[in-house]
Order: C-alpha cells, then sequence, then structure tokens
C-alpha cells in the first residue's frame, strides 16, 4: 500500500494494483480500476515513486 493525501488533509492508504490512470488535470487523480476516482496532493511524478518504491519493496522480500 502506499499512502497520498486527499485534497482535505486526510491521509490514506491505496493499493497500486488497482491503479488504472494517474493524471494531473492540473489536480492529480488516481483512477482505479473500479472506476472510483481519488483526488490527491502529491504529483503525479511522486505517485509514480512511491508506487516504484513500493513494488521494489515487495521483490526485496
Amino acid at each position: 500500500m502506499i499512502e497520498v493525501t486527499k485534497l482535505n488533509g486526510v491521509k490514506v492508504l491505496l493499493n497500486p494494483h488497482l491503479f488504472e490512470i494517474v493524471e494531473e488535470t492540473p489536480d492529480t487523480v488516481i483512477t482505479l480500476t473500479t472506476g472510483k476516482k481519488i483526488i490527491v496532493k502529491e504529483s503525479r511524478q511522486e505517485i509514480k515513486n512511491l508506487v516504484i518504491l513500493y513494488r521494489k519493496g515487495i521483490f526485496a522480500e
């Protein structure tokens, strides 16, 4: 799971395996495979880096 911050300041954990699209419009919108959209404070690049670190952590175990 990766931790992101919603626009209201609430931190949530998301499963990056459910990410379908991450876009900046200019807010960062994460669309899940379920169709749900979550707007977060982190940039698209930050989300990308978090997912990379998450996946590296999985394969390191």
